[in-house]
């Protein structure tokens, strides 16, 4: 064995054991029936905050969702020349969160934990909402103004090297003119949402061009370079990136929404027992009898977890570029990003694969049972807007990463143009490259970013939790003193 065969073999163990102890059954609780329930290092980090952080917001997803919904409305565009609004964000974020693991993951969690998996996802949405609103608080609180892009940036790298470096959160001046010095948490978080969003580029073009393949007989090569190229235009021109997701944000999820709710009333007389099942597999003595119980509980929590992101680090450095007049404002905006994805997409794509007959789609998988229970529904255009949707859902989540990465790039190179293009540039490939081949290297590459930004940012995030808190406290007194005036 050569030297660098020796070192591929020794990087590829340490990869390996990394991923392991992110994803892979970290402790193993027997249930009754001979089955188990596995949880992973990110499980037992993000249930348990999820849990703190909605005792500490006071039940925030219950208390507070008319506010948040009412938010939307009130949100105006920033006069602020380069700055977003509070609705833009939200917008920016739900692209990213709303992508192929709503479609194709959803039905993989159904496949595999039953219908009752979609009950432990809803219940993690609530959970996720109250950490969304913590971090998307955190990064309104350490924003600082952008020099190269206008209005502001921040996010998880900003708060921890906050945390660490001035006074342990307590001054959350701006960082800029300071010569500033680099936390290594801050670091790591950085480069590890650097390494996900190429690993998540390469996913997307797979997928978009899998998805045209099978549809439409579309060869790889042609449906990659014209995705490439329109993403190219978008993402290396200075500020066009959220002018092009406030038009198709909207336009997909609402047609999805809309699609959906005509399956839904074509199929009303089901509902019912869709309902009862899924709710009896969610706490059934059968699925525990027959060992399933842990797969049910498990499949759903994962997919609940990081279709909406809670937790990850990825939407504070959406959060972080709002202008609003309240920080607490765009913590509540986001936690409602987390309702859309899971509460509303992902619980679309569950009800679609359920309302199909269970015949129909035994043995299939991915996105081949997705199809097929669409065409079911709604015959080949039912295949053709899946392709479509896929399309649009993941071209937006490439958008919208690429704006994330912004934040951290200018974080570890500085303000300069060279280092934001060349990262572009490099996503860019990524996505060619991902549209010819998949390589499911660089897709666990992907896993362990998203899995490393989880455990840096949360490091932080529960100890800096009181200024999100006391931020949510002085929004809501400001509301109770607007309305006895």
């Amino acid at each position: 064995m050569t030297f660098f065969e020796t070192i591929k073999n020794a990087a590829l163990a340490v990869f390996h054991s990394v991923y392991h102890i992110l994803w892979g059954d970290l402790i193993t609780i027997p249930l009754p029936g001979g089955s188990s329930l596995g949880l992973s290092l990110l499980i037992l980090i993000l249930i348990p905050s999820g849990i703190y952080f909605t005792l500490r917001t006071r039940f925030l997803p219950f208390r507070m969702f008319p506010e948040m919904v009412k938010l939307t409305a009130q949100t105006k565009e920033s006069s602020q020349k380069g700055a977003i609004s509070g609705l833009q964000t939200l917008f920016l974020s739900t692209a990213t969160r709303v992508g192929m693991g709503n479609l194709v993951g959803v039905v993989a969690a159904i496949s595999a934990g039953g219908a009752g998996a979609v009950f432990w996802m809803w219940v993690i949405a609530l959970l996720g909402s109250s950490t969304a609103f913590t971090e998307a608080t955190l990064a309104q609180l350490y924003k600082e103004k952008d020099p190269l892009y206008g209005g502001y940036r921040g996010g998880p790298a900003y708060y921890i090297h906050h945390f660490f470096l001035s006074g342990k959160g307590r001054d959350a001046k701006s960082m800029q003119g300071k010569g500033r010095r680099h936390s290594v948490i801050a670091v790591l978080f950085a480069l590890s949402g650097l390494i996900c969003w190429c690993g998540i580029s390469q996913v997307i073009g797979n997928s978009v061009s899998s998805a045209f393949e099978n549809a439409f007989r579309i060869p790889p090569l042609y449906t990659t370079a014209v995705l490439v190229i329109i993403a190219a235009v978008i993402v290396l021109r200075k500020n066009a990136t959220v002018k092009v997701l406030d038009i198709m944000v909207p336009v997909m999820a609402v047609c999805y929404f809309v699609i959906t709710l005509f399956i839904i009333f074509k199929n009303a007389g089901q509902l019912p027992a869709i309902f009862q099942r899924i709710f009896a597999e969610a706490f059934g003595l059968r699925q525990a009898v027959a060992g399933g119980i842990g797969a049910v509980i498990m499949n759903g929590a994962k997919r609940g977890l990081f279709s909406n992101e809670a937790g990850s680090g990825s939407a504070p450095c959406a959060a972080a570029a709002a202008d609003v007049s309240h920080p607490a404002k765009e913590g509540l905006l986001q936690a409602l990003g987390v309702f859309i994805d899971t509460l509303v997409i992902c619980s679309c794509s569950a009800m679609i694969m359920l309302l199909a007959p269970a015949e129909l789609t035994d043995g299939l998988s991915g996105m081949d049972l997705l199809q097929t229970a669409m065409e079911y529904h709604m015959g080949e255009f039912g295949v053709i807007f899946i392709a479509a949707i896929l399309w649009l859902f993941s071209f937006s989540t490439f958008i919208g990463i690429l704006f994330y990465a912004r934040s951290n790039v200018a974080y570890l190179f500085g303000d300069n143009w060279l280092s934001q293009t060349l990262y572009k540039v490099l996503a860019l490939i990524m996505l060619f490259i991902g549209g010819l081949a998949a390589y499911t290297f660089v897709w666990d590459l992907g896993d362990i970013g998203v899995g490393l930004m989880t455990v840096f940012n949360m490091i932080v995030l529960i100890p800096l939790a009181p200024k999100a808190m006391e931020a949510l406290r002085d929004y809501e007194e400001g509301k109770k003193s607007v309305r006895s005036n």
